[in-house]
């Protein structure tokens, strides 16, 4: 698995919205967001791009999101803290990727608490 990456400074992008897959299509191999149904090359690399940009970025935000219960569990003042072979057991992580996650969700709610503290401060 790939490390996280912050990018505190970069405008989070809106994914692509992704359509819904009716169940019998979905249950079809070849099926997929409909691109095989489209014929124009241009059309299809721009669909096929959007949906790439849109998976990025749910992976990305479900990283981010992993990093921050790793945090919440790791958190010393909980009684019921996880250490960090704990939570790489139960994300099927390396105990060294999930200290790194540990020290990723910290960085992350120490920079969601600063907005909080200070909503008009732009820095």
């Amino acid at each position: 698995m790939a490390e996280p990456t912050p990018r505190r400074n970069e405008p989070r992008l809106r994914p692509a919205p992704l359509l819904f897959e009716p169940a019998e299509a979905a249950a079809d191999p070849e099926h997929f967001f409909d691109l095989e149904s489209i014929e124009d090359p241009r059309a299809l690399l721009s669909r096929a791009t959007e949906l790439t940009l849109a998976f990025r970025a749910a992976a990305d935000r479900a990283v981010e999101f992993q990093a921050i219960a790793a945090a919440q569990l790791a958190d010393p003042k909980r009684f019921d803290r996880l250490s960090p072979a704990d939570i790489a057991e139960r994300a099927e992580w390396t105990e060294d990727y999930a200290r790194k996650m540990v020290e990723f969700g910290r960085d992350l709610l120490r920079g969601a608490e600063g907005l909080h503290a200070n909503p008009a401060d732009p820095v």
